[in-house]
């Protein structure tokens, strides 16, 4: 039977996408059902038909596999963040083991078996970072998340994934935006101010910094939003704006004004201590982060006497926390706030072995080869598109004895793997950690060692 539009057709679910969705087959054709779990039995109503796949929708499930459990989130079936909130937290490990496999296998052509997948031990509430997309609409704010693949925002104000400081600080700007007639903005005109509603959280301080991405150079009346907040957000010690004018979906601007308290919050991460800016990156599981980069220094068994260099270092937490193990740490990180970051973070925590570099990290390896500066050892730990492969060359030309490679994107790690194995470089040992419970996403891990 050719199927159609509309149609409702038993379907059993074998597997599921890199985004979390289900995949059946009914007569030979794939048919991906979001919300399912392999073993379940449903009846899909078809919403899409192309000529090489369908895309349905559970109409009822006929028989549930035991490895589905009912969603603790009322958003979680519409928003488009968590795709396993009604699955055992032992079959998404189990499936995100089996992606970076796959990945490794399909992709890379390596040739080694993920060792472990380390999962977390809180499953809620655990995100230090969030931003908000917002919507205004007579008056009153609409703030959560975009539905999936799509820009309409799911109103979520109890997210699951959230400590309970960003909700009260939800409230404050909504008492704010009555008060003041704020608008959001409209990306089809271009116009309205309030882009997006961003909050950062020391997990180990309780510190928290509450942005407001605007589409102008300032706020009315600054001084109440700040009442608001310091009044509901108990922790805050940070009150910024952030100045978007481009028409772009990028979040932040390039400029941000601290209208209230610190210019960072401070963490702590393996003993160390961090401050952290609006814009540089740093991980968003701060207990999962302490996993990962305890699992980066037993890989990378520093003895003390290599220079260690670490790539897209952001505010340094990984070459800080393994400095005391070498005999020189030089970061490089192309965001001129992060550096800045990074260079208070080495001070504050007495490591006096560290230089910084703000550059992309091509340009930087570039300038640490003219410097003469030779590294044993590399962190890579790239945005989730992977490293340039100019970047990879310029690995080659340093011909470091190791590298450990960090990544939030199975694909992209293990094309880059291929890449160095064709520069002389063994994938020795893989290991994911699962930085987003809940969501598709994975960390992992790679120890490289170069060929003799």
């Amino acid at each position: 039977m050719e199927l159609s539009k509309n149609d409702k057709i038993e379907l059993t679910i074998d597997a599921l996408t890199s985004e979390g969705s289900g995949v059946g087959r009914y007569n030979g054709l794939a048919v991906f059902v979001r919300g399912t779990v392999p073993q379940d039995r449903i009846i899909a109503h078809i919403i899409k038909k192309s000529k090489n796949y369908a895309v349905g929708i559970i109409d009822k499930i006929v028989a549930p596999s035991p490895e589905r459990t009912e969603s603790d989130c009322p958003y979680s079936k519409k928003c488009g963040g968590c795709s396993f909130r009604h699955m055992t937290y032992e079959e998404e490990l189990k499936y995100k083991k089996s992606r970076l496999q796959d990945a490794l296998e399909r992709i890379g052509h390596i040739d080694v078996s993920v060792d472990e997948i380390i999962g977390a031990d809180d499953l809620t509430h655990y995100r230090n970072k969030v931003q908000y997309p917002v919507n205004i609409s007579d008056g009153e704010m609409y703030a959560g998340f975009y539905a999936y693949k799509s820009h309409r925002i799911i109103p979520c104000d109890d997210c699951k994934l959230q400590p309970p400081e960003f909700e009260q600080g939800l409230k404050a700007f909504s008492e704010w935006i009555k008060s003041e007639k704020i608008t959001s903005y409209d990306e089809r005109t271009g116009r309205g101010l309030l882009r997006h509603i961003y909050f950062r959280k020391g997990f180990a301080t309780g510190e928290i910094m509450a942005c407001a991405v605007i589409h102008a150079d300032n706020i009315p009346n600054s001084k109440l939003l700040v009442s608001l907040l310091r009044e509901k957000v108990d922790g805050l010690v940070s009150v910024a704006v952030n100045i978007n004018k481009e028409k772009t979906n990028v979040i932040l601007g390039r400029k941000t004004n601290i209208i209230w308290g610190s210019e960072n919050i401070k963490d702590k991460l393996l003993g160390k201590t961090f401050l952290i800016s609006p814009d540089s990156f740093y991980q968003v599981n701060h207990n999962q982060c302490e996993k990962l980069y305890k699992k980066a220094g037993e890989l990378a068994a520093l003895t003390g006497d290599e220079v260690l260099l670490d790539l897209y270092c952001g505010v340094g937490t990984i070459g800080l926390t393994m400095a005391q193990s070498v005999k020189q740490l030089v970061g490089i990180e192309i965001i001129p706030q992060a550096v800045e970051n990074a260079k208070e973070n080495a001070k504050m925590n007495g490591i006096t072995n560290a230089q910084f570099i703000c550059a992309d990290a091509p340009k930087g390896a570039e300038i640490l080869k003219k410097q003469g500066i030779k590294p044993d050892v590399i962190i890579l730990d790239p945005p989730r598109k992977g490293c340039d492969k100019s970047l990879l060359d310029t690995i080659k030309e340093l011909s470091p004895k190791k590298i450990v490679y960090v990544s939030c994107d199975s694909a992209t790690l293990a094309r880059d793997l291929s890449i160095l194995k064709e520069k002389g470089y063994e994938t020795k040992k893989v290991i994911a950690v699962d930085m987003f419970p809940r969501t598709p996403h994975v960390e992992c891990v790679a120890l490289v060692f170069k060929k003799f």
